[in-house]
């Protein structure tokens, strides 16, 4: 009973928070008080996910309004596992923040700046444990609201070119998933998420509900920065605050897949999504050609931050093509990149931030011999880049390892490969980067005594996601259980053998 009542604190911590932290105005105390609130909302997490595992599924009706006709908020497995990285990566990124935005964002604009990082905290979370599907999308327009201040803040101002035109992709994705909703809606006269499944199986093939799923899908798929609908992504995470892309690039994309994943398999059903209507194929071609095209553009640019932008376009296509793969390996794996990918991408985006606070640039010239200037910035750097790349005894491997275990049950000998052969890529962008640090020598032009090491408050989150990324690819058995129970009970009816083969392998 009590872990019922927990599941609103995720929503309701930081949206109380929220305008007192704008109100305390002072840089120090609303980051103080921003972080003991993200803080608090990490420790409830962990709970909510302890109880989803041994419990199964909670629910809290708000006001007492028992659903179908009230707000339902819901804990499963898979949500409570996204939302401990979401919140986590929130609450180190809060402390990273300190130092960082003292170099990228107004003095005056800081208690902003927090107000709005808990007000998308907020929005996240809701999405991810609400049970109604248009609170669902409430809980995404206070996220992307918050989101577009918080990559506007930056004192480059080519940021808010980069907030304008991810406000308008962002609006578009947003006006789909509404129509899409709306017509789920007018079709079944509910909204309760679990009460739309059992009403859409009424139907056998339906025009209506065909298209609200095409209208989500697409909206989804813009939030997502799926290829080919992530042109708004490079430039708003090259453009942010370095804070802001080490927290968007760890949670923002993650929960819309993770809405994907509700919508298909606990509302339409996979049935319908993929024997029907053929969704996996078309889901695979994008994810495949997202993983090669992105990383290849990732190869090619000469900002930092706009290689790893491309780069979390491509691992959006891993994440995609293990839900492709229509197997309870495939989106265990999906769900497990979704938490790991959190881990990588957090910690290379907060090095290129602390490269961004000694050096002034991220630019790959820039990196030219910091591996002397800033050696833990720059191994945490090298950690993080081999675990985008698969190497063993990372998390990025055990993603990996676990797709291509999908891929080649379903004796897909193609798919495994085209995985493997990605990794390549990955080698080649992040080699570029190591080369210049380690191989070639600080500019003439720049006094060796001015560029040390990043603060400790920057380095301890960083550290802390880094080591993470070890443990979690040497231990696998907490993200694998969490993972597999999740696609277990996706798959309610599922496939037992793949599911004894994941808790086998993660033993």
């Amino acid at each position: 009973m009590f872990e019922q009542h927990l599941a609103a604190l995720p929503v309701l911590l930081p949206l109380i928070a929220a305008p007192i932290t704008l109100i305390l105005g002072r840089s120090l105390l609303s980051w103080g008080f921003a972080t003991l609130v993200s803080g608090c909302a990490f420790v409830v997490s962990i709970q909510l996910l302890a109880a989803a595992l041994s419990d199964g599924v909670l629910s809290y009706a708000l006001g007492g309004w028992p659903p179908p006709w009230g707000i339902e908020l819901r804990v499963d497995a898979v949500n409570a596992f996204v939302l401990l990285a979401v919140s986590a990566i929130s609450t180190l990124v809060l402390i990273y923040s300190k130092d960082s935005i003292e170099k990228e964002v107004e003095k005056s604009k800081h208690s902003l700046f927090y107000t709005a990082h808990l007000l998308c905290l907020a929005g996240l979370s809701g999405i991810l444990i609400t049970g109604d599907a248009f609170n669902l999308f409430v809980f995404l327009e206070v996220s992307s609201l918050a989101t577009y201040t918080l990559v506007s803040l930056a004192s480059d101002r080519r940021c808010l070119t980069a907030a304008f035109r991810y406000l308008v992709m962002g609006t578009i994705g947003a006006t789909f998933i509404l129509i899409g909703v709306g017509l789920l809606y007018m079709k079944t006269g509910t909204l309760n998420m679990l009460d739309l499944a059992s009403r859409i199986e009424l139907y056998d093939s339906n025009r209506t509900i065909n298209t609200g799923l095409a209208f989500i899908v697409v909206g989804i798929g813009i939030k997502m920065a799926l290829f080919p609908l992530h042109m708004w992504l490079p430039p708003a995470y090259t453009h942010a605050p370095s804070a802001v892309t080490a927290f968007l690039s760890s949670t923002a994309t993650k929960v819309a897949v993770y809405v994907m994943i509700r919508f298909i398999f606990t509302i339409f059903g996979i049935d319908h999504v993929f024997e029907k209507m053929g969704m996996d194929i078309i889901l695979m071609a994008l994810a495949v050609v997202a993983i090669f095209k992105c990383s290849y553009m990732a190869t090619v640019q000469s900002n930092v931050k706009t290689v790893f932008a491309y780069s979390s376009v491509a691992q959006v296509g891993y994440m995609i093509l293990g839900l492709s793969l229509v197997s309870v390996t495939g989106l265990m794996a999906g769900v497990l990149h979704v938490f790991n990918h959190a881990l990588m991408k957090g910690a290379l985006f907060m090095a290129v931030g602390a490269v961004f606070y000694r050096v002034g640039s991220v630019d790959i010239k820039a990196f030219n011999g910091l591996g002397r200037q800033m050696p833990l910035t720059m191994a945490a750097f090298t950690i993080a880049g081999l675990s985008i790349i698969g190497v063993p005894l990372t998390v990025g491997f055990v993603s990996k390892w676990y797709l291509v275990t999908g891929a080649l049950e379903q004796d897909n000998w193609v798919v495994a490969a085209l995985v493997l052969a990605a990794s390549l890529l990955a080698v080649v962008y992040i080699g570029r980067i190591l080369e210049a640090a380690y191989f070639k020598k600080l500019p003439d032009n720049v006094d060796p005594n001015t560029v040390k090491e990043a603060p400790p408050l920057m380095l301890a989150p960083m550290w802390v996601l880094v080591l993470a990324n070890i443990y979690f690819g040497i231990d696998t058995s907490l993200t694998t259980e969490a993972a597999s129970s999740a696609a277990e009970w996706l798959f309610p009816s599922g496939d037992t053998h793949s599911v004894s083969n994941v808790q086998e392998m993660s033993k």
